[in-house]
C-alpha cells in the first residue's frame, strides 16, 4: 500500500498551502539537530494519532519510529492529552523545591516499577540531563572520576553524556570529559572477541571489562554506565548472564553500576524496564522518552538508597530549574495509569513474540540483504549487509551521504509504501508504538518486504 493510496477518511484534513507555509518557516528560522542545515528537506506533518502521522498533501505513515523511540502509548492518547489540561488549569508550573501532587505522584508511580529498591527519583528535562546527573551522583558518592563506558552507545547530547556516548556524534565534541574511558561490550554478530557463541562473548566481554579497569584502576572508577540493551547503536541484547556479571564485578570494585534505560525503558521490551529481563538492580537507572511517551519533557534518575544516603546531609551539587515540571509529571502519571490499565507492557511483549519477531525472522527468510534480526518486545533491528558471508555493511561505518546511497534508497521505498522508517548506518530499527495492533505490524511488514526488495539490489 503507498502513502497515496492511504489519503482520504484516515486524515483529517489536506492544504498543500498551510505545509508549505509551515516548511518554509523552519527552513528559514529552526536549526536542526545532528544536520547539515543546508542538506535538510524536513516533511511538514499536519497532525498524529495512534501509530500514524501525517503531511498536509494527505499521505499518512505507520510510524516505525514512534518519533525518536518514546511515543510508546502511541500519538495523541485522550487519557494523557486530558490530564495535561487539567494540571495547566489547575498549576501549569512552579519551581521544584516545593512538594507538589504531580510530582510526587510521579515519582511515586515511578518509584513502584523501578526494579529493586531503587525507591527516590532525581527528575530532569531528558535522557541526556539524567545521564549527566547519575555521573555526577556517582563521582561524589564514591570521590574517584574515571567513568567507563561502551563502544556502541549512545548516551546523550550533553557534556558528559556525548563524551560517555561510543557512536560518531561524539566525534566532533570529544573532549574527554575527564576521565571518560570506552570499552567493548558484547555483541556477537560483529564480536571484537571472535567469539563464536553467546557463551563465549558473555565470557571475554567480562576478561576486557575486567583487563580495562585493572589497568585503568580499580580506585580511580566512579561507575560504569552501560544501556541495558543499546537502542540507537543497534538493538544488542547482552548475551545471558553479562549483566550480572557487570554487577558483581562493579561490587567487587566499589564501582557505582548505572544502567541507562532512556529508550529501553517503560514497556518497549516487554518489561517495565529492560533490567527485568536479567534479575539485575544497578545502583542507578537513568529513564526518558516512554516515561510520558514524549508529551512533555522528562526524564531522570532512580536512586538506590545507599547512594541516597550520601546527600542525607551532604548537599547534591546539581538542579534543574524545570526538574520536575508539573505538566511533565501529570503527563508521567497519566501515563503509567494508561499502561497499567490497557496492559501496554503485555501488548509490547506479545506483539514481539507473536508478530513482529515471527515478521522480521520470515522476512531474513527472504531478503538476502539481511544479515541479522534481534530484538524483543516493541524494540527490533534489521541488521543489512551486502554480503551475509563477509556480514560487510550494506553502507559503510559512519557512511558519508555520497556513499549511504542504499540505505537512502530503501527509506525511500519504505516511505512510498506507507511507512516511515527508523534508519542508522546500516540498520533499520522497527521500533513503533508499544500499543500497535497486530494488524497494523502487519501492515509495517509489507512494506517493510517491499522496500527490502530495494536493498537486495545494493548486494554484490
Amino acid at each position: 500500500m503507498t502513502a497515496e493510496a492511504l489519503r482520504g477518511p484516515h486524515v483529517p484534513f489536506i492544504d498543500p498551502a498551510a505545509g508549505r507555509a509551515v516548511k518554509a518557516a523552519d527552513r528559514r528560522h529552526v536549526f536542526h539537530s545532528w544536520a547539515a542545515q543546508g542538506m535538510l528537506d524536513p516533511l511538514a506533518v499536519a497532525g498524529a494519532e495512534g501509530s500514524y502521522f501525517w503531511d498536509y498533501e494527505g499521505n499518512r505513515y505507520l510510524d516505525f519510529t514512534s518519533g525518536l523511540v518514546f511515543t510508546n502509548i502511541g500519538y495523541q492518547h485522550p487519557v494523557v492529552v486530558a490530564a495535561i489540561q487539567e494540571q495547566a488549569g489547575r498549576l501549569a508550573t512552579f519551581a521544584p523545591a516545593f512538594a507538589v501532587e504531580p510530582r510526587s505522584e510521579a515519582a511515586r508511580l515511578i518509584a513502584a516499577h523501578t526494579p529493586g529498591d531503587l525507591d527516590k527519583i532525581f527528575f530532569t528535562n531528558g535522557g541526556a540531563e539524567a545521564v549527566e546527573n547519575a555521573v555526577r551522583m556517582a563521582r561524589v558518592h564514591t570521590g574517584r572520576h574515571k567513568v567507563l563506558s561502551a563502544y556502541r552507545s549512545y548516551h546523550g547530547g550533553t557534556s558528559t553524556a556525548i563524551n560517555l556516548t561510543g557512536d560518531p556524534r561524539r566525534w566532533a565534541s570529544d573532549n574527554g570529559s575527564a576521565g571518560v574511558v570506552h570499552f567493548w561490550a558484547p555483541f556477537l554478530y560483529r564480536s571484537p572477541f571472535y567469539s563464536r557463541s553467546e557463551e563465549e562473548e558473555c565470557a571475554r566481554a567480562l576478561r576486557h571489562l575486567e583487563d580495562t579497569i585493572a589497568f585503568e584502576g580499580p580506585r580511580t572508577i566512579a561507575a560504569i554506565v552501560l544501556e541495558t540493551i543499546p537502542g540507537t547503536a543497534g538493538i544488542m541484547p547482552p548475551p545471558p548472564g553479562y549483566l550480572a556479571g557487570v554487577r558483581e564485578i562493579c561490587d567487587r570494585n566499589g564501582i557505582v553500576f548505572v544502567l541507562d534505560e532512556v529508550m529501553a525503558g517503560f514497556g518497549r521490551t516487554g518489561a517495565w524496564f529492560a533490567a527485568d529481563h536479567y534479575g539485575v538492580v544497578p545502583d542507578l537507572l537513568t529513564f526518558a522518552k516512554g516515561v510520558n511517551s514524549g508529551y512533555v519533557p522528562l526524564g531522570g534518575v532512580a536512586i538506590s538508597p545507599e547512594i541516597a544516603e550520601t546527600f542525607e546531609t551532604l548537599p547534591y551539587p546539581g538542579g534543574l530549574t524545570y526538574s520536575g515540571h508539573p505538566l511533565a509529571c501529570a503527563a508521567a502519571v497519566a501515563t503509567i495509569r494508561v499502561m497499567e490499565e490497557e496492559k501496554v507492557v503485555e501488548r509490547a511483549a506479545h506483539i514481539g513474540e507473536t508478530v513482529i519477531g515471527p515478521g522480521l525472522r520470515d522476512l531474513a527468510e527472504r531478503h538476502p540483504s539481511i544479515g541479522e534480526v534481534r530484538g524483543l518486545g516493541a524494540f527490533w533491528a534489521l541488521e543489512l549487509v551486502k554480503d551475509p558471508e563477509t556480514r560487510e555493511p550494506l553502507v559503510p561505518y559512519n557512511a558519508s551521504p555520497s556513499s549511504n546511497a542504499a540505505m537512502a534508497a530503501f527509506g525511500a521505498a519504505a516511505k512510498k509504501h506507507g511507512l516511515w522508517p527508523f534508519i542508522n548506518m546500516n540498520r533499520t530499527h522497527v521500533v513503533p508504538a508499544c500499543t500497535i495492533s497486530e494488524d497494523e505490524a502487519r501492515e509495517g511488514l509489507l512494506a517493510l518486504d517491499a522496500a527490502l526488495e530495494v536493498a537486495d539490489g545494493y548486494m554484490y
